[in-house]
């Protein structure tokens, strides 16, 4: 593969004085180890894709006896006790200061997805529900007490957010993800990197750029996106994330473009990132992706050229251990890598930590105590998990407080199960599943133990039915007698969060099909056929085909979706008719809602919490309608010309709450330019007679373009808390420039023309619509 050479456009960093005078006074080998991280408690955890196989071949003792730039997961790779890591933590910073010839300390990086990846820290509900709720704001504070947790442990760096856009629930890292829209993952995810980035601590955006548009849904798979696709679509939440989020850091992807891995890739890592969005933070590999060039890609025939092409490409560090870039300091020295592309990459480290504040750190006195799961984490934990459950159905049946049940059937392999609350990169699902004999360290009511508690009054039983994945159907019979005995039965089904074949969705478990699995729909069936009201709960960390258990939309929603546009003024809510005997009374969607995900639930269902979250992925018919997005032009929906409908069952940005509202008399200027503000306004109306929230979302379509345009694309969207019977103006600033997409000649513009705006229920529902133009 041939090198890319030294951005002209991307000079060396000014640095500080005293970065410029470390620098000058380093060696090869010096600069060599601030560009590798070191897995010092690695042993024989396996917690990343390959750890098991790529064990470093260096000593720490050997790998930092120049220092070192990272010291790789010292919390998050076994259950240890936080205090006396903390306290090895202090003491090996301090070694390095004494010990190493100009006594730089180490960054120390952690997962942080759903929480600090630690044994008794925190776990929030996983990143689909951050989209799910809509709330950058709460989102903003969960990432502030992640980032303060990190602090205290000395912690510099996170691993997070995920700002990859989903394009195919059939990959197994879906639940990692926040949206598929590119508005909602750059808006909640830049909030996540201002909250964490608050407390001091350094975010890194991964994975740059393209992993979730892989073929057919499979990890590390090729990507064939074109790129109008990379730049309209999965570009933008980096460039948000960078340009108004301040990103002090990026990962890289670990798939290829075209044929051109990313981890070698100049145009993104160089061109794009910094030349393009003058980013001048460090870039990180992915765990082992520079090694991967040579044993995974195939387009280098050796570490030492593996090494070459990531660093000139534009990774800064490799993660986790020295695999390829052990080979730096003897490239420079015979020539085959210049010493400017070395230098490059060392001074944005050292400037990293300087600004981190590690030249200067005393690390003379560890934390005596630490509160990793304190009374405030658990109340936003509660908070988020509460706003991002998606009511799809409800008949009437809900909320339970109106009918009083006195005997209530709680069945379903995920009712009784902490870990069925938490994603793949919990610290619960990810580590502890390896030992099974330490305790979570962390409360995890159940949904059982949460709806006992929510309804202390009423008799519940509880049968498990089935398991997540297996075809044992012998608890079948015992949840068939529960429900006929009940007056309601809530089966919580879904998924096992998990790496690699051990669960049923995160990292490496993709899948072909989108029915639940196991038997858990067969479970469902015979429950709903004892004619108990029955309440599905899919607790899942991907959108499976639920159509089965969904009732067909009421009214004339579903506008957009055909050759031509259908004006919509459904309202919002969906119930069954009386000849929906063979479908739950009602269906909740919740994504991991972790460790308060019970309670929240059983506050849900009880009605002393109203449902307010929304779909932040289109909830799929089937498999073979993949992949999908609500951002397909006319051709790419329901149309005459195919026998296939793609339509979903449920669309990006549904969601029902315990009460209905209106949105009317929407309003925009006649005319707007390029550049400018548009001010949008929109009359929202609680209707029903509780209490509610609503996700007030506006969208837009262009009506005649160069290229084929989307033909729904949110622009826009507030969380709102009205009364019964209140009302609210809702007003919404909006760049102009949100609606530029890039022309045939490949350059990013708004055309001139015509533009339709509307407010509804869901991206289809055109309840209120205005029309303007750019001129």
């Amino acid at each position: 593969m041939k090198e890319a050479t030294v951005s002209q456009q991307n000079p060396r960093p000014r640095l500080s004085e005293r970065v410029e005078a470390l620098l000058t006074q380093m060696t090869l080998e010096e600069k060599q180890a601030q560009l590798v991280g070191f897995w010092v408690d690695q042993g024989d955890e396996v917690v990343a894709p390959l750890a098991g196989e790529k064990k470093s071949s260096s000593r720490y003792e050997e790998a930092s006896a120049h220092g070192i730039g990272h010291l790789t997961r010292v919390y998050g790779t076994r259950p240890v006790d936080p205090i006396e890591r903390a306290q090895w933590l202090w003491a090996e910073q301090a070694r390095l200061q004494r010990e190493t010839r100009l006594g730089i300390p180490a960054i120390v990086h952690e997962e942080c997805l759903t929480g600090l990846a630690a044994w008794k820290a925190a776990t929030f509900p996983t990143p689909l529900a951050w989209g799910a709720s809509f709330d950058p704001e709460l989102v903003a504070e969960v990432g502030a007490a992640i980032g303060d947790s990190m602090r205290a442990l000395g912690i510099h760096q996170g691993l997070a957010p995920v700002l990859d856009v989903i394009r195919d629930p059939r990959w197994g890292r879906v639940d990692e993800c926040i949206a598929e829209d590119p508005l909602v993952v750059g808006t909640i995810g830049t909030a996540y990197v201002r909250g964490l980035q608050s407390t001091g601590v350094h975010a890194t955006l991964k994975h740059f750029v393209g992993y979730s548009a892989s073929r057919a849904g499979r990890n590390h798979a090729p990507v064939h996106a074109g790129p109008r696709e990379i730049e309209d679509v999965l570009l933008p939440p980096f460039e948000m994330a960078v340009r108004e989020g301040g990103a002090r850091s990026v990962m890289n992807s670990y798939t290829d473009i075209d044929g051109v891995p990313v981890g070698a890739h100049p145009r993104y890592l160089t061109g794009v990132l910094r030349d393009r969005w003058g980013f001048d933070g460090v870039v990180v590999s992915d765990y082992f992706a520079v090694d991967f060039l040579r044993s995974m890609h195939r387009v280098a025939a050796d570490s030492a050229d593996a090494a070459r092409l990531a660093l000139t490409a534009g990774i800064d560090v490799e993660l986790p251990s020295p695999d390829a870039y052990v080979t730096l300091a003897a490239q420079v020295r015979d020539g085959r890598l210049p010493q400017e592309i070395l230098d490059l990459a060392v001074g944005r480290v050292l400037a990293q930590k300087e600004e981190l504040g590690l030249l200067d750190a005393d690390f003379s006195t560890p934390p005596a105590s630490v509160d990793l799961d304190s009374p405030a984490h658990r109340a936003l934990a509660r908070r988020l998990a509460e706003e991002s459950i998606v009511l799809l159905s409800n008949d009437g049946v809900l909320p339970l407080v109106d009918s009083g049940p006195s005997r209530i059937a709680v069945i379903g392999p995920n009712a009784d199960s902490a870990e069925a609350l938490m994603g793949c990169y919990s610290f619960v699902n990810h580590v502890l599943a390896h030992h099974p004999e330490v305790p979570a360290g962390i409360a995890l009511p159940s949904v059982l133990e949460s709806l006992r508690e929510e309804f202390p009054d009423a008799v519940i039983t509880h049968a498990v039915g089935s398991d997540v994945e297996s075809a044992n159907r012998s608890g079948l019979a015992a949840a068939v007698a529960d429900a006929s005995a009940a007056d309601v039965a809530i089966v919580v089904v879904g998924d096992r969060a998990g790496l690699f074949g051990r669960g049923t969705v995160g990292e490496g478990n993709d899948v072909e099909s989108l029915e639940l699995p196991g038997i858990q729909r067969e479970l469902v069936e015979a429950v709903v056929a004892t004619g108990t009201p029955v309440v599905l709960v899919a607790m899942t960390g991907r959108p499976y085909a639920l159509d089965w258990a969904l009732p067909p939309r009421s009214g004339a929603v579903g506008a957009m979706v055909g050759l031509g546009a259908v004006n919509s003024s459904a309202p919002s809510s969906i119930a069954g008719s009386a000849t929906d005997t063979a479908r739950p009374a009602a269906v909740l969607q919740a994504f991991f809602p972790g460790e308060e995900g019970g309670p929240a639930l059983a506050s849900l269902l009880s009605g002393r919490v109203s449902p307010s979250g929304r779909l932040p992925v289109s909830m799929p018919r089937s498999a073979g309608a993949q992949p999908y997005s609500y951002l397909h032009p006319v051709l790419g929906g329901r149309a005459d010309v195919t026998s296939a409908d793609p339509t979903p069952a449920r669309p990006f940005g549904f969601g029902l709450g315990y009460t209905t509202f209106t949105h009317e008399d929407l309003t925009v200027a006649a005319t707007a330019t390029a550049g400018e503000t548009l001010r949008v306004s929109v009359r929202v109306r609680n209707t029903g007679e509780r209490d509610g929230v609503d996700v007030v979302q506006l969208y837009a379509h262009d009506e005649v373009a160069s290229v084929t345009r989307p033909v729904a694309q949110l622009i826009a969207f507030r969380r709102i808390g009205l009364a019964a019977g209140a009302e609210e103006l809702v007003t919404f600033d909006v760049p102009v420039d949100r609606l530029a997409f890039t022309g045939v000649d490949g350059t990013r513009r708004v055309e001139p023309g015509g533009f339709r705006l509307w407010v509804g229920a869901a991206c289809d529902d055109e309840e209120t619509v205005a029309t303007f133009e750019v001129v």
